[in-house]
């Protein structure tokens, strides 16, 4: 078996002799072992060096096995653990596999036996080992993009399809829907691949500062330019450059972005000085840009020049299908980072997470597992308020719904507002806190509690 001197073997047993035939018994199949003859000793042991398996004796003086396994795994929770016990005490033995111990040897047992257990543990050890990594590796986008909503498909294929031009792309979609996975996943599969990929999200930037971000500057040419600075597109320049909500892009800064679309050229804020571009234009919003160009806050002729292709994602609720799998990874995943054990959801849990709309779709869907991962009572999550805010009233959708004469708009908006609200209420008013649950900028929240007329 291989990779047997990394699994790092403590044996804690106050009978010496036993402690040395078993120690003997693995070190000659090839593990590294050390022994402790008490629990208070494991434990500072543990402390202060990697282990991946104890081997305890369950009766012991001072601190016993099971008391051991206790505090064990408060230290860390990804350690096995191998109960040695006696005929007499095996049911004490199995209920210790409740409180966090992998398995049970009797002590009167062939030796032998123990190193069945031992090399067993140690195969699904670098097994769960190995799992761990790819699953904290896997991008998110890899799980998003395997979808099995039909819908979601179609727009993939015409990514492949169109992976390899230049044609700008517009992504239109509810906030949290994945277009910037989307934009990525173009990227990922076109001839510009081993160039860069550079996002970057309009709405962050005031408007004085976002035109600065877009083209750089030279060293001087405002206030507080210190020094020279390159901008996005001279760094996506080769690569693709993708701008998220792009229709809060201020007029003034419209027309040269379509200038830069139009001649392939930019030039530094304080410099006459232009540069050619070599870049792949993507583009997203979650706003409807044609109403906006009627309101005069987009311009038209740029909306002509964005929208050559343009792809609609669909809001998580509409691709049910894909839940269960987002589910899923999110909850492996997520357990492993937060470095949670076992985790089991309630049956009512799993029903609420099917049936919710999730109106900040991926990213909420995330957030909510989040919460309750790091919330939950030794592994389990059971359904309440506290966990699950969001979800708390979950007819509302009914509510909405049931009116023949609410349009598609108007429901979604009127469920935002709701949400917002509900969750205002649960974070007593506080608007940074709410903003960081919905994921979304403290501006982004304030532009929402002012077009709902929110009171907080």
């Amino acid at each position: 078996m291989r990779n047997k001197k990394n699994y790092n073997i403590l044996i804690v047993d106050d009978e010496k002799e036993y402690s040395k035939v078993v120690s003997m018994v693995l070190e000659d199949a090839g593990y590294s072992t050390e022994t402790c003859y008490n629990g208070e000793e494991a434990i500072e042991y543990v402390r202060n060096n990697e282990v991946s398996l104890i081997i305890t004796d369950l009766r012991m003086p001072k601190m016993n096995g099971e008391e051991l396994i206790l505090e064990i795994n408060k230290i860390k929770l990804d350690i096995d653990i191998l109960v040695v016990t006696a005929y007499a005490s095996i049911e004490s033995a199995v209920n210790t596999i409740k409180n966090g111990a992998t398995d049970y040897f009797v002590k009167s047992s062939n030796p032998e036996e123990l190193l069945i257990k031992v090399d067993r543990m140690c195969e699904m050890h670098h097994i769960k080992k190995k799992d761990e990594i790819i699953l904290k590796n896997q991008n998110l986008g890899d799980v998003f993009l395997e979808s099995n909503n039909k819908e979601y498909q179609s727009i993939l294929d015409i990514c492949k399809k169109t992976a390899d031009t230049n044609i700008s792309v517009l992504l239109l979609g509810e906030s949290g829907v994945g277009k910037e996975v989307i934009a990525n996943y173009i990227h990922r599969i076109s001839i510009r691949r081993s160039e860069p990929f550079i996002a970057v999200n309009c709405q962050e930037y005031p408007d004085g500062i976002v035109e600065s971000e877009l083209f750089g500057h030279e060293k001087g040419a405002f206030t507080g330019a210190i020094n020279s600075r390159i901008g996005k597109f001279e760094e996506a320049n080769y690569g693709t450059l993708f701008l998220d909500e792009i229709g809060d892009v201020p007029l003034s800064t419209q027309g040269k972005l379509l200038r830069v679309l139009e001649t392939k050229e930019i030039e530094r804020i304080g410099t006459n000085k232009k540069k050619e571009l070599d870049v792949r234009f993507i583009f997203a919003t979650n706003r409807d840009l044609s109403l906006e160009t009627e309101k005069g806050g987009f311009r038209e002729d740029l909306l002509y020049r964005i929208n050559a292709l343009t792809l609609t994602i669909p809001a998580l609720r509409d691709r049910r299908e894909d839940l269960p799998d987002l589910i899923d990874f999110f909850i492996k995943k997520i357990s492993i980072d937060q470095k949670k054990k076992d985790i089991l959801l309630e049956d009512s849990v799993i029903e609420c997470l099917l049936e919710y709309d999730y109106p900040g779709n991926i990213r909420e869907l995330k957030n909510i597992i989040e919460r309750m991962i790091a919330l939950s009572d030794n592994g389990k999550v059971k359904y309440n308020s506290t966990l699950l805010p969001c979800i708390g009233n979950r007819n509302k959708r009914d509510m909405i719904t049931a009116q023949e004469d609410f349009d598609f708009k108007f429901a979604r908006e009127r469920f935002e507002k709701e949400y917002i609200e509900t969750l205002l209420m649960n974070n007593r008013g506080n608007v940074s806190k709410t903003a960081e649950v919905m994921n979304i900028s403290t501006r982004q929240l304030w532009n929402k509690i002012s077009k709902y007329q929110i009171r907080h």
